[in-house]
């Protein structure tokens, strides 16, 4: 499968920093888009509150000008960091008034928020979701016929 080099670079800096344990939903630095954008933060300063799928006035002028981030524009970013802080288990927009999960850096909740990331990232460059493990398993048993899909 031919993949862009903006997803292999992306899908790359999120292994890295899981397990790394530099993944964290709460930084804008370490979260899902810091990592992809080199641990940088200037992204925050495209919407108003970290989670929403609302660029601010500064998103909406760099989105308009088809200014990219690593290859993303600022509305693709705001839909990685949803995406990937409502699988971490948060209510979206982050506010300390909103749920969270109990742990923030509990493995098993910033892998959900890792694997529904790389989906969503597969489905912006219209590539089969590299995470898809049981699609592996079904093309193999298939091949082999094990069973009938």
């Amino acid at each position: 499968m031919k993949t862009s080099q903006r997803l292999e670079s992306a899908i790359q800096k999120l292994y890295i920093a899981f397990h790394n344990n530099t993944l964290n939903p709460e930084c804008c630095q370490q979260c899902a888009v810091g990592n992809i954008l080199d641990k940088t933060d200037g992204w925050k300063h495209l919407s108003d509150e970290h989670g929403t799928l609302k660029l601010n006035y500064i998103g909406k002028v760099h989105q308009n000008l088809g200014r990219k981030f690593n290859g993303y524009s600022p509305l693709e970013l705001l839909r990685i960091e949803h995406a990937f802080l409502k699988a971490c288990g948060y209510q979206v927009p982050l506010h300390h008034k909103n749920n969270k999960p109990e742990n923030p850096m509990d493995k098993d909740n910033l892998f959900k928020g890792l694997c529904e990331v790389i989906e969503f990232l597969c489905r912006l460059d219209g590539v089969e979701n590299v995470m898809a493990i049981q699609d592996l398993f079904k093309k193999r048993a298939t091949k082999f016929h094990l069973f009938s899909v």
